[in-house]
């Protein structure tokens, strides 16, 4: 694909922080309407429910891996260069980080990625929760949380020469990544059905994964065509949360790239999808004490986030479609970690139940 006209009118940085602002208005689109989130799809598994949620869930994965290794297996995609593939993994950071990140997303209602679209539909708590995630992230990254992030993550390495590709460290087929995401569209279909999905939840699910393949695509075509070099990347949003912030912020704080455009570009998808959908409804907090609860869970993800390498969708989404060691780790730590804290935490039985919960996890059926 030539982007050529593209770069010419926008200039190389314009051109990718564009194509980053019409995938993420997509995705903001398709993750509104079918309410993808990992953490009700984890929430209705621990609690023994093969859910709507789960099936949503497994539809995305399926369609981002299904797509990426079609891609890759026809020389369309090269992901050898990609940051989910560097020279070395950080196995420390993807268990400890997934586990902080999944008990954040559980306390928060939400990972950074779903926050992002319920605060483009009202949600002032989605909006704080998100702000401070972004902030956190930040500080994780460049700022006073750095020191430790980098002890935490540096304690325990893998180094294989850039072969952190799990079907190729394991030895399998080329095929493996192709069989693995029909697998889980089969599931994802039985469950489906059975769960009467809507029109919207079928086509929502399916097309937040081709946005995963769609950003893949596009970066790696992007990086061969511009003389700057451009990072071959996808969906994710703790690095990018923390670099929209300090663009709009310090100005010259973040470069203009994929990033930069993908964060408001989900945040107008996803106000439009509300809009026009007339689901768009002004929510705040209920008390301070659950106040306390959004504050530690963003915080959570924000540092779980940079430990891991990606949040739900950056790791289990984008880093789960390219076969990342680190990232296949993280998202099991993150479904392990989600699934404990609402053991402790909000189990219906030690807690009376809260509204987000039963409005995504549908009631057992009385008899």
């Amino acid at each position: 694909m030539d982007f050529e006209y593209l770069i010419d009118a926008l200039g190389e940085s314009g051109a990718t922080a564009m194509g980053g602002l019409l995938l993420g208005c997509l995705f903001g689109v398709f993750a509104q309407r079918s309410q993808f989130c990992l953490r009700a799809a984890v929430v209705e598994f621990v609690r023994g429910s093969m859910g709507p949620k789960v099936a949503i869930w497994l539809l995305t994965f399926s369609a981002a891996v299904g797509g990426t290794q079609v891609l890759i297996l026809t020389g369309g995609l090269d992901l050898s260069d990609s940051r989910m593939l560097a020279s070395y993994g950080s196995l420390s950071g993807a268990v400890l980080g997934g586990l902080l990140f999944g008990a954040g997303m559980v306390l928060a209602r939400g990972c950074g990625a779903r926050l992002l679209v319920l605060a483009a539909t009202g949600n002032l708590r989605a909006l704080f929760s998100g702000l401070l995630f972004a902030a956190v992230a930040q500080a994780s990254l460049r700022g006073i949380l750095a020191p430790a992030r980098d002890s935490v993550a540096g304690s325990w390495l893998l180094h294989d020469d850039g072969g952190l590709e799990l079907i190729g460290f394991l030895g399998l087929g080329d095929y493996t990544g192709i069989y693995v995401s029909l697998f889980c569209m089969l599931v994802a279909v039985f469950y489906g059905i059975k769960n009467r999905l809507t029109a919207w939840a079928w086509i929502g699910s399916i097309g937040v994964g081709a946005m995963v393949v769609g950003g893949w695509w596009f970066t790696f075509h992007m990086s061969y065509q511009t003389f700057e070099p451009t990072q071959v990347e996808s969906m994710t949003f703790t690095g990018p949360s923390a670099d929209t912030l300090m663009y709009f912020l310090t100005p010259g704080g973040a470069p203009m790239d994929f990033d930069v455009g993908l964060v408001p570009g989900v945040f107008i998808g996803s106000f439009l999808a509300a809009v026009l959908s007339r689901t768009f409804k002004i929510e705040g907090f209920k008390d301070g004490h659950s106040m306390i609860r959004y504050i530690v869970g963003a915080s959570f993800m924000g540092m779980g986030g940079m430990l891991a390498g990606g949040c739900a969708v950056g790791a289990g989404l984008t880093g789960g479609s390219a076969f990342s060691i680190t990232a296949w780790i993280a998202l099991a730590a993150m479904w392990a970690g989600a699934g404990i804290t609402d053991a402790l935490i909000d189990r219906e039985w030690k807690k009376e139940p809260d509204e987000t919960l039963l409005q995504e996890v549908p009631e057992p059926v009385k008899s």
